[in-house]
């Protein structure tokens, strides 16, 4: 006999229900970040002056400091053995690097300005990403702006200190680290400010007296009284000691130890800072 489909109903097994679209999950944080920093160093291959006029900055600082300053060598305070070439490169190290770190939180504030980050915003991502990849970025224009400066000051200028490769590594290392923990203070400043020309005018204020109130261009002991007070208490003056030392072969612990610790302990209070900064809407 025929059953018929009142006699056996159908079951939701038999039933094919329809399903919603699943949901996209999104990438995970470190792709995010993988991403958006190779999307960046994409720019530097695309256009090089970008590099170009970033590498003439410290050439240039080289080349009028190096002849400016030069008779210092002949002073009593200067180290002896020491041209002042390779005294000097080790400090337009760290200052490129600090430079770096500035172009860090302009770079934000370009981006900011273009509709960049408003497109960012629009995308299933975390924001944090959109500055661990600016900070890597940054990061790795500031190691190729160092090579390039420290091959042209030993082919252009003659520098060639005691501590040999190694110890030029060993300085080439710590600025960027120092410029890699100081960033994060730009981009956060970017973040709260979102205005180039406010950035650009606390940059100048923060990279003047660092850079002049140290040891960068004439020995701690060869400057006036209160500069010398100030150049003591000028973290700058520790990491310029610490590439200094190591270029020149010479023990850098306590003052390399210093200068990183600082720089890290910086940028660890200023991570956070620039991540709520940047959630805020426009």
């Amino acid at each position: 006999m025929t059953t018929t489909a009142a006699e056996h109903p159908a079951t939701t097994d038999d039933i094919d229900v329809p399903r919603g679209p699943e949901r996209w999950s999104g990438t995970s944080v470190a792709s995010q970040i993988a991403v958006l920093s190779a999307k960046s160093l994409r720019r530097l291959v695309t256009d090089p002056k970008l590099l170009l006029f970033s590498v003439l900055q410290p050439l240039i600082l080289l080349l009028l400091f190096g002849q400016i300053f030069n008779s210092i060598s002949d002073t009593p305070d200067f180290p002896k053995g020491v041209s002042y070439i390779d005294f000097l490169v080790p400090a337009i190290m760290v200052n490129t690097a600090l430079q770096s770190a500035l172009m860090s939180g302009t770079g934000l504030n370009e981006e900011i300005k273009n509709g960049m980050v408003a497109r960012f915003r629009t995308l299933p991502i975390w924001l944090g990403s959109v500055l661990f990849a600016r900070s890597v970025f940054d990061l790795a224009r500031g190691a190729i702006r160092l090579t390039l400066m420290v091959a042209l000051a030993a082919a252009l200028f003659g520098f060639s200190p005691d501590g040999g490769p190694l110890g030029v590594l060993g300085a080439f290392g710590l600025a960027l680290a120092i410029g890699w923990g100081l960033g994060w203070v730009f981009l956060a400043l970017a973040v709260w400010l979102r205005n180039g020309e406010s950035m650009q005018a606390v940059g100048f204020l923060a990279m003047l007296p660092l850079m002049f109130a140290s040891n960068a261009f004439v020995p701690v002991d060869g400057l006036p009284g209160w500069l010398g007070a100030v150049a003591k208490v000028n973290p700058m003056t520790y990491g310029v000691q610490a590439a200094r030392d190591l270029a020149l072969g010479n023990p850098a612990g306590y003052d390399a130890l210093l200068a990183v610790g600082i720089s890290f302990a910086i940028g660890a209070l200023a991570i956070p800072l620039a991540v709520r900064g940047f959630r805020r809407p426009a």
